[in-house]
């Protein structure tokens, strides 16, 4: 059996301005992060804190940003996607507001704690919002828009800390205040969408008791067994693989450049606004591909240089040229083979009332994977730098393989399959029938 997907037009708002407002959720996950941890080193001599609590800072954004994810996911499937979009912008504000006014360290942890919680609840909610208002003429490339917001987050924030991080704590506050004033006006914009039309569906369906695949495949048991199976372990695998390199090259590079290259760190900062405007030119580019039949070609390309990337410091060692090269081989692989794909096939590959429980738990699984390895990774690079470095290029290939394994030729599209009677389905699944449908049908 075949199913084709379709590309009925959607009644509701733009699904640009969905994906605007919507992906703004990774340009204030970018800003926070960077902003905290170069607001939190000014609170630490402004405010008085030690080395230990401003360890205990950055570590509850993390583990909170994950703990977000996955109850945010959860909440998303159970509850609609403008409620928890909604609810996670307020607790954003509310935390950047107490991390501008904290006077110590007590104030600032729960800040870190809403902040963080409300950041990674909007994630997988915020991404299956833009998905399900989109076609599929264009669902990838405006799931792939969330990734140029994340960078401009990025700029956003080094600009901010580059005109105010010589002020003392008024630095460090102006830049809690830019999270929470772009929080602030992306709820104001969030305010016009209405719940998901295809969230509103399926939930209508399951409490009619009607029998077809989104109303019935709701529960955490249809998620880990059977056709969602494969997808769901394998993006829990290959994200969470894969964001360890890619996290020690945002985390690390300026440790890497001072202590291993012998560039300074005005040099290096310099040299990372620069490759800012390559990295949005990329994403453009993965933008124009993703809905083609291009996209896997292109994700094979991507994964060769991102694993090429790796090879560089264990063959040319550390130096100005191989950190350059490093940098620009690395974003390039990154932007057809790393998060944004992952984003795409979380969003295709599970049903509505799965959808961001789905995601969330991806996301989660990833950043704690993340922030256990760079516990240990200065010590590792302090030892032997160039063991690590193929260390890593092990670990990212293993992901690579699980990434193809998994999502290699036709792929079964979600939203082209979910509509369709349960006992249809469920049928020729057990028959080993054909529901794939190419993840690419257009060019």
């Amino acid at each position: 059996m075949t199913t084709t997907t379709t590309s009925a037009t959607r009644t509701g708002p733009n699904p640009w301005w969905v994906g605007i407002v919507s992906g703004m959720a990774s340009y204030i996950d970018a800003c926070t992060i960077v902003s905290a941890g170069i607001a939190f080193a000014i609170y630490q001599m402004a405010l008085g804190l030690s080395d230990q609590q401003v360890g205990v800072l950055s570590g509850t954004l993390t583990f909170s940003i994950a703990l977000g994810a996955l109850s945010g996911g959860w909440l998303g499937d159970r509850f609609g996607r403008k409620h928890v979009f909604s609810v996670t912008m307020v607790m954003i504000v509310v935390g950047a507001v107490l991390l501008v006014v904290a006077p110590g360290f007590s104030l600032l942890l729960v800040g870190t704690v809403l902040a963080g919680l409300g950041t990674g609840a909007d994630l997988p909610v915020s991404l299956a919002t833009i998905a399900e208002s989109a076609t599929d003429d264009n669902r990838g490339k405006i799931i792939l828009l969330s990734n140029i917001l994340w960078t401009v987050g990025i700029i956003g924030a080094i600009t901010t800390s580059s005109v105010v991080g010589n002020w003392g704590r008024t630095g460090a506050q102006v830049m809690f205040a830019h999270v929470g004033v772009v929080a602030a006006v992306t709820l104001l914009g969030r305010l016009s969408l209405p719940e998901s039309t295809t969230w509103l569906e399926a939930r209508a369906e399951r409490r009619a008791g009607q029998a077809t695949v989104r109303a019935q495949r709701s529960s955490l048991t249809s998620l880990l067994t059977g056709p969602y199976a494969k997808p769901f372990y394998a993006l829990i695998i290959f994200y969470s693989l894969i964001n360890i390199p890619a996290n020690t090259g945002g985390q690390f590079t300026t440790w890497i450049a001072v202590n291993l290259a012998d560039v300074d760190v005005a040099l290096n900062s310099r040299i990372a606004l620069l490759t800012m405007p390559a990295i949005i030119l990329l994403a453009i580019w993965s933008m124009r591909v993703i809905d083609t039949p291009r996209r896997m070609p292109f994700f094979y390309a991507g994964a060769a240089l991102f694993l090429t990337s790796l090879l560089i410091y264990p063959v040319f060692g550390f130096s100005l040229a191989t950190l350059v090269a490093y940098q620009l081989v690395n974003m390039a692989g990154s932007a057809f083979a790393f998060e944004g794909i992952m984003k795409v096939w979380a969003n295709e590959r599970f049903p509505t009332l799965l959808r961001t429980t789905a995601q969330g738990t991806v996301i989660a699984v990833a950043r704690v994977v993340a922030a256990l390895a760079a516990s240990v990774t200065p010590v590792l690079l302090r030892s032997e730098p160039r063991l690590f470095y193929l260390g890593l290029l092990g670990i990212a290939a293993t992901g690579y393989a699980v990434a193809v394994w998994a999502f290699h030729g036709p792929q079964r599209n979600e939203f082209a399959v979910e509509a369709h009677a349960e006992a249809d389905v469920a049928a020729g699944e057990e028959a080993g029938l054909d529901f794939t449908v190419p993840a690419e049908p257009r060019r």
